[in-house]
């Protein structure tokens, strides 16, 4: 296993940075080229969704082994069929799908600037650090704040996880804890901000024919609401692991996800607090915010519904399932009288 951690690791540091740019880039390109041909723009987003599944092929082996994240990395394989798939029904003439495409341009210009730019990435970190400190003491809580590559050798050297070269060095985002005579470090990196939620919606409606002002209002539910969230995640895990608040069933989870007991028992709170509870936390979440934009945007469901035909091979109403008021040509809602 801690060979298979290396090379999963050498591959994506080598490989995920460019791909991604070349992913984000040829989904720009599609969309953009959908401005002038549908034909062009079928086959430059087809290539697209292609280099997608590349890209989720590499990532899966960092999720799963490195991250040991149960469902980023069964989303991550999982996403690797689907976008292929989504690439051939494309190319086979389903043309709505050029919606979904234009979403995940939108995703990745909004997320991949904090991902790869320093400047912008350390702003980010550091305000959601600020703000889940004072979150963090109004609970009662009071770890001290530190540049988390500070310790970051110290940590990689006691529980065998090479985090080293995700701690941004330099960075002030990382909370020690002293407990039960354990230094117990959690640091905030660019996947604890919200920043790839709150992309994801606003792919999702800037993709969609709507007019402005209901696209501006389904932002200002959503958005809002995915950052609010995620603070209040980052103080759960924080006060879980750092205080030792879930060491519930301490053999299952260390054996489940790879590591020892003795040489780190603290890591038992974080994985059921992280990768077991806020992670599926944030799955139910993301469903619900879903619905409220749903409701305010019913545009949203093509793409809602396209995802189902991928996984399902079913076509579905939603708009009806859900009372969702029709949409004209114009984009203004239809008034459904419930009556009778």
């Amino acid at each position: 296993m801690p060979g298979l951690v290396e090379w999963s690791l050498s591959v994506h540091d080598t490989v995920a940075e460019p791909l991604a740019w070349a992913v984000v880039a040829a989904f720009v390109a599609g969309a953009a080229a959908d401005l002038r041909s549908r034909s062009l723009a079928r086959r430059v987003s087809v290539g697209a969704w292609m280099l997608f599944a590349v890209f989720w092929l590499v990532q899966a082996p960092h999720f799963a082994f490195d991250q040991k994240s149960a469902i980023e990395g069964v989303g991550s394989a999982v996403a690797v069929p689907v976008s292929a798939y989504v690439g051939f029904l494309l190319w086979n003439g389903r043309d709505s799908l050029l919606t979904l495409s234009r979403a995940v341009a939108v995703m990745g210009v909004v997320f991949m600037p904090f991902e790869m730019i320093d400047p912008l990435r350390r702003w980010l970190v550091e305000t959601v650090t600020r703000q889940t400190e004072f979150l963090i003491y109004t609970v009662g809580s009071s770890p001290e704040v530190i540049e988390g590559s500070r310790i970051c050798r110290e940590v990689a050297a006691t529980n065998g996880q090479p985090t080293c070269a995700q701690t941004y060095p330099g960075y002030r985002n990382t909370f020690l804890y002293e407990t039960n005579g354990q230094r117990i470090s959690y640091t905030i990196l660019i996947a604890c901000t919200g920043i790839g939620s709150m992309a994801i919606f606003a792919g999702l409606v800037a993709a969609v024919r709507a007019p402005l002002e209901r696209k501006l209002r389904a932002l200002a539910i959503s958005l809002p609401i995915i950052y609010a969230l995620n603070l209040v995640r980052n103080v759960f895990i924080g006060v879980s692991f750092g205080e030792m608040r879930m060491q519930v069933f301490p053999e299952l989870v260390a054996s489940v996800f790879g590591f020892s007991l003795a040489q780190d028992p603290a890591l038992v709170s974080y994985y059921v607090a992280d990768k077991i509870l806020a992670q599926t936390g944030s799955v139910l979440a993301l469903v619900a915010i879903t619905y409220l934009v749903v409701r305010e945007l019913p545009e949203v469901l093509t793409v809602v519904e396209d995802l189902l035909f991928v996984f399902t091979g079913t076509e579905y109403d939603l708009r009806s399932a859900l009372a969702v008021s029709p949409v004209r040509a114009d984009g203004e809602g239809v008034e459904v009288s419930e009556e009778g």
